[in-house]
């Protein structure tokens, strides 16, 4: 049964189906511009989705089928982002989005065309993977605005894009082609247009249908090797021996022997 919840009054949109959550930028009129409802709701939807609605991955996309997004919108920053002291309110916000996606219990899965720009660039850095259009593009545009990108997130652009090109984006603002990020391993796929939801689909499928203790196990293993966290190392060691005692790992077994597909239940 496909569930269904919005949140920013209706400008982010959640789906889950058969443990694969789809979760919407729907703001198409401003090139889905993130606005600071939506910045706030984002890690409210992604936790309904894991928790309430049972997703095992999550697809982050663009609504409307032409951009993912153009980044936060500026139109509020003469009020919200006016001062330094706005400003920490604000980036508060953007750093509790991002750790939202970073730290999902689940794989977070950005599918990208169009404008990528800014914060919208910052969101599709957070997941762990990245499929983008041929006709995707993508920019931190924030030294040609005169601010500076929130300093926690930085962390994103530098595992996704590398140390050389994380300053190349940051330093000139210039914009990147998909091309040019598929060959540096930011993205895992560039497909046409018209492909991209079915790829984004697919992959997500196939992530859903594993063992979702395996999948936690092993994102925060990843988590913890590339942020040097020994807490995150010890955790994700607890949770990878206690596959070993779950009833995922005997339908794997039994599966197996039988060959058929597993059915898991995450227990």
């Amino acid at each position: 049964m496909k569930q269904s919840h919005s949140f920013a009054t209706g400008l982010i949109k959640a789906f889950c189906e058969a443990g694969t959550g789809l979760l919407v930028l729907d703001n198409p009129q401003r090139k889905n511009a993130v606005t600071a409802a939506m910045w706030r709701a984002i890690p409210d939807a992604i936790h309904w989705l894991h928790v309430d609605a049972g997703a095992r991955v999550i697809v982050l996309t663009g609504g409307g089928h032409a951009d993912f997004s153009a980044g936060a919108d500026i139109s509020e920053f003469t009020e919200l982002r006016k001062d330094a002291a706005t400003a920490r309110i604000y980036e508060a916000s953007n750093s509790r989005t991002f750790a939202a996606i970073r730290e999902a219990p689940v794989p977070v899965i950005a599918a990208v065309r169009g404008i990528c720009y800014g914060g919208g660039f910052g969101l599709a850095a957070a997941a762990d993977l990245r499929l983008a259009s041929s006709d995707a593009v993508f920019a931190v545009p924030a030294a040609r605005l005169g601010l500076a990108y929130p300093a926690d997130a930085i962390q994103d652009f530098v595992r996704g894009l590398g140390s050389q090109l994380a300053r190349r984006a940051l330093f000139t603002g210039a914009a990147l082609k998909a091309s040019e990020l598929l060959a540096s391993g930011f993205l895992s796929d560039v497909t046409g247009p018209e492909d991209l939801d079915q790829r984004a689909q697919v992959l997500a499928d196939t992530i859903a249908a594993n063992a979702p203790l395996s999948l936690r196990a092993s994102k925060l293993a990843l988590r913890a090797v590339e942020q040097g966290d020994d807490d995150l190392l010890r955790e994700a060691e607890i949770i990878g021996a206690s596959t070993f005692e779950s009833a995922d790992y005997r339908e794997g077994r039994n599966a197996f022997a039988e060959r058929r597909r597993p059915v898991f239940s995450g227990r």
